[in-house]
This record gives C-alpha cells, structure tokens and sequence, in this order.
C-alpha cells in the first residue's frame, strides 16, 4: 500500500511542476500584456487591461489554488512533515 502512495505521489509530483509552471508563465505573461497596454493605449489598451484582469486572472487564481492544495496532497502522500510546529533535533548538541 505504502509503494502504491509513492508511485501515485511521483505521479502527481510531476502534474504539480508542470502546473506551478504553467501558472508562473500565464502570470509572467499577463505582466507582458499590461506593458502591452501601456504602449498601445486608448481603448484598445482599457480593453487588453478588462481582458486580463476578468478573464485571465479568475482562471489563473482558481488554477493556482488547485495546483497548491494538489502540492498539500503529495506533501501527505509522502508523509513529508514540512508545515508542522514541532523542533527539530540538532545532532549531538
């Protein structure tokens, strides 16, 4: 069962590196477009800036949270106890 966990955490480990990168290159992207805007100006520019921030950034948001409470899963999959308040031992000391 445990060998099962880990293969279904190396799976979804990759799923989540490529959705952290998807989501830092749209918003990467979505800086472009507001310069774009700067540039283009008028109502073409108050147009791109409209698209951007309600259509893009909803999108980008709910992605970004699904990818993050995907990462919570694996961190739980792999028993990794990295949000956890308890102190570590320092070796010998």
């Amino acid at each position: 069962m445990k060998a099962l966990l880990q293969k279904i955490a190396k799976v979804a480990g990759v799923v989540y590196g490529y959705g952290i990168m998807l989501a830092l290159v749209i918003g990467g992207l979505s800086f472009f477009g507001y310069v774009a805007a700067l540039i283009v100006g008028g109502n073409t520019a108050a147009a791109i800036c409209d698209f951007i921030y309600k259509q893009l950034y909803p999108i980008l948001v709910y992605g970004s949270s699904a990818i993050v409470v995907l990462g919570l899963i694996i961190m739980y999959l792999k028993g990794e106890k990295a949000l956890s308040a308890e102190k570590k031992k320092k070796d010998g000391r």
